[in-house]
């Protein structure tokens, strides 16, 4: 296996259905394939509005299951097409009142590998999640594909830190994290915590979020994507605020176990003095 692998991300704006956005997402990776890509991520709930910003019944029509619905079953397709890694995040219904928010993982032969589903769900203005999902019961899974190790984080999850860790404790060294997040006080947090959690747990970082306004609130998402290493510096440039963007970067992964060499943080962890952390 390679050291450096060829990692994509994908920014959107909605386009107002769901047939044409996953026809949009198919395309920006048959162009990440063209540039080499081996692995590319999609947005949280990539196939639908970001709903969550009103409360009402109707939008649990987005949701399917999970493997077996449409989206993950073209998504396979897409993984053995482009030969592609492909971190799928989409509104699950496990059965009738059971509802995930969820990201499938899919190895580049288009065999589906598993699911991570939100842990922490947000209930705030232009956030009432808790109306539609229930929180993850999968754990933390770190799902062995074509180019490595990789784990995924949604959004709200990026502010605990005991996941990033749980993961890094699994093997990630990639973690994707789909997101939805507009402009306000998250914009100074975006470009801060998940390069800190980079750091503290040594691996990669693929951090997505929306781009533009859509049909449900006045809210405006502001991209900004990007991939930080483990040292937390960005790879490459930050995605446009504004613009739909996919972007392309080489990732090293044996810069985790220099730096993991360098800073021994998994080494000099004190999990005998943690019992505290795990206290209501």
């Amino acid at each position: 296996m390679a050291n450096v692998v060829r990692a994509a991300l994908v920014q959107a704006t909605w386009t107002g259905d769901t047939a044409s956005m996953i026809a949009k997402h198919e395309e920006h990776a048959r162009a990440a394939a063209r540039e080499g890509a081996r692995v590319i991520g999609f947005q949280e709930v990539f196939n639908a509005p970001y709903f969550c910003q009103v409360q009402d019944p109707e939008h649990y029509r987005w949701a399917e299951p999970v493997p077996d619905g449409p989206t993950v079953r073209r998504m396979q397709d897409l993984a053995r097409e482009t030969g592609m890694v492909v971190v799928v995040p989409v509104f699950e219904v496990e059965q009738a009142g059971f509802y995930y928010n969820t990201a499938a993982v899919i190895d580049a032969d288009g065999t589906y590998l598993g699911k991570y589903r939100k842990h922490h769900i947000p209930q705030v203005k232009g956030f009432w999640e808790k109306f539609y999902f229930r929180p993850g019961n999968l754990g933390w899974p770190v799902f062995d594909t074509a180019v490595g190790k990789v784990g995924v984080y949604i959004c709200y999850d990026r502010h605990f830190p005991e996941g990033w860790r749980q993961l890094g404790l699994g093997g990630a060294q990639l973690v994707y994290n789909p997101s939805v997040t507009h402009r306000g006080l998250s914009a100074h947090l975006w470009k801060l915590e998940q390069p800190a959690a980079a750091v503290a747990n040594e691996y990669f970082v693929a951090a997505i979020n929306r781009v533009g306004r859509e049909e449900y609130g006045d809210n405006d998402f502001y991209g900004t994507s990007y991939f930080v290493d483990p040292r937390g510096q960005f790879v490459g440039d930050v995605a446009d605020d504004t613009k739909e963007q996919l972007l392309v970067r080489d990732l090293d992964f044996q810069l985790i176990d220099e730096v993991r060499q360098q800073w021994a943080f998994y080494r000099d962890r004190r999990p005998d003095a943690y019992e505290g952390l795990v206290r209501p």
